[in-house]
């Protein structure tokens, strides 16, 4: 019987760090690619402050009852941004009575008092017209 051997064939061992090559291109690609986002997208410093727009009257003048039998007749104007949409009155309107119902009269009779009245009622309606809202004038404030 005779022999033959077989002939010996290299095997091929797989190529070492391959995958770590791909996976450090694609870090590094990511790490660029967020690089140049912050620097290029990025909004640059504060936005912008708002203009002023038209001024218009917001609610006639009406009556909200304070405490003790007491009441308010109060109107008021607002000075919009010059990017505000149509406004709806009825936001304003909520918020004279929300902000002045039920109040004793001593709270609304100085100017130190109705200052603090009218930044709270600017607070409101900022939140309720979505920042669109500059300042806010009373065009008429009477008590009784």
């Amino acid at each position: 019987m005779s022999v033959t051997t077989m002939p010996q064939t290299e095997v091929e061992e797989p190529e070492k760090g391959g995958k770590k090559k791909i996976l450090i291109v694609l870090v590094a690609m990511l790490a660029l690619g967020a690089g140049a986002y912050w620097f290029m997208l990025k909004p640059s410093g504060p936005p912008p402050a708002p203009v002023a727009g038209a001024t218009m009257t917001m609610a006639e003048p009406i009556q909200v009852n304070l405490a003790a039998g007491h009441y308010l007749k109060v109107g008021i104007a607002v000075e919009m941004t010059d990017q505000a949409h149509e406004a709806d009155p009825s936001k304003a309107v909520d918020a004279l009575i929300t902000t002045f119902s039920d109040l004793p009269l001593s709270d609304v009779t100085t100017a130190e008092q109705r200052d603090h009245l009218k930044e709270e009622l600017l607070k409101t309606l900022k939140k309720r017209y979505h920042g669109e809202v500059m300042e806010v004038f009373f065009t008429d404030f009477v008590t009784q």
